[in-house]
């Protein structure tokens, strides 16, 4: 079965065309600037070269078609026809508590995940507009909805719940929901293959190290705590959101800025994490080259970033009484051979050691653990829109 993958923005849509029968990417692309003038379309065939369409794409429809015409066409397409697409798989964004896994979307979900956009105003309503697209393009073809969330509804509620009057909690679904679920249960499963252990008997901390951020403590395969919380602003210092700070600080700078709720969110997500500090970029590529050149704050918000990695990763050893593997992924996480030093500099108390050698590689599958080791260190390239893919061939197969 071939599976289209979607993940829709506010004026994107990413996609790729999986073949399920050996999990091989036949093509992948791009639609940017939907709604918005000079809009094209990215396309690359594998093995090929991309190739890009300037193409007026007034709203994410007319940019779910154009990813079909570009599909099915004789020189740069990989199916001859659409009929050929088994199902379509949506990365959505948050499920509250209404969605533990994955799930066949139908009319009751749709409703479902409109109810859930108070609790994710910017993701869910594009996530939205993505599958109303596909249902008007494909109305035939079956579709899954897999979210960032569901992954950590495991989550105990010590975990989850913030020390607020519980009647917030029940009126408003305040509490920690975790994000990049997705990638954490795909690294979490991989880091199992590597060890050549069931995940069933393994502790793991997984770092999702990108311009957004988070650690998440596997504990036999379930997620029973993670850095994110109510939304993706919380927990590690970011590419230009804050992370966790003290809730004071944004009522005093409110008060003394003359900011409204609005301009608080947007210096909180928008100016704040590596950007704010370092003044510089909100890039670590950026930030290591300006530190090799004697930038003081850009050295800073490096050590800032690792310092609260190292915090989450002892913290979650502490709830696991142990930890048999570190695990490091995305765009970071994957290429950053100084963050993962610094990240793990003097935790051989908790017997993580790395081979320097090692650890120079980056964006592939390695394990980078010294010779003797106790606990395992592995670098594992994320693949979101594979789990995606899974999550959807095993829900159209029962």
């Amino acid at each position: 079965m071939k599976i289209l993958v979607i993940n829709t923005g506010s004026s994107s849509l990413k996609y790729q065309l999986i073949d399920m029968t050996n999990e091989s990417v036949l093509a992948k692309g791009l639609c940017e600037r939907i709604g918005i003038d000079n809009s094209f379309l990215k396309h690359t065939k594998v093995g090929s070269d991309a190739v890009v369409i300037e193409k007026n794409l007034p709203n994410h429809t007319v940019a779910i078609k154009e990813v079909i015409k570009a599909l099915v066409d004789p020189k740069i397409g990989v199916i001859s026809d659409m009929s050929e697409i088994g199902a379509i798989g949506h990365r959505i964004v948050h499920g509250g508590e209404k969605f533990h896994s994955s799930v066949i979307i139908d009319d009751a979900v749709i409703k479902a995940i409109e109810e859930c956009i108070q609790l994710a105003p910017l993701h869910n309503p594009p996530n939205l507009v993505g599958i109303e697209a596909c249902k008007a393009v494909m109305p035939k073809t079956p579709m899954v909805g897999v979210f960032d969330t569901a992954f950590h509804q495991t989550m105990p509620r010590r975990a989850y719940l913030y020390a607020l009057p519980y009647e917030i909690y029940e009126k408003y679904g305040v509490r920690k929901y975790g994000f990049h679920g997705t990638s954490h249960n795909y690294v979490a499963h991989r880091a199992a293959d590597m060890l050549n252990r069931p995940i069933e008997e393994l502790k793991l901390i997984t770092c999702h190290l990108g311009n957004g951020g988070s650690v998440c403590a596997v504990e036999y395969g379930k997620s029973i705590d993670t850095s994110m919380g109510f939304t993706p602003l919380a927990g590690l210092v970011m590419g230009t959101r804050s992370g966790t700070i003290d809730p004071a600080v944004a009522t005093f700078l409110m008060g003394k800025e003359g900011m409204s709720v609005r301009d608080m969110e947007n210096f909180l997500n928008k100016k704040s994490g590596l950007l704010g500090i370092s003044g510089v970029s909100s890039d670590f590529r950026d930030l290591e080259e300006a530190a090799d050149e004697g930038n003081d704050r850009a050295k800073l918000a490096i050590e800032m970033f690792c310092y609260k990695v190292k915090k989450y990763i002892g913290e979650y050893a502490a709830i696991m009484n142990g930890v048999d593997a570190v695990v490091f992924t995305a765009g970071v996480g994957e290429n950053s051979s100084l963050a993962r030093k610094t990240i793990l500099e003097g935790m051989d108390y908790l017997g993580i050691s790395i081979d320097p050698e090692k650890n120079k590689e980056r964006g592939r599958e390695i394990d980078i653990s010294a010779e003797g080791a106790k606990v395992r260190t592995l670098v594992i390239p994320t693949n979101e829109e594979l789990a995606i893919a899974r999550e959807t061939l095993k829900l159209i197969k029962r």
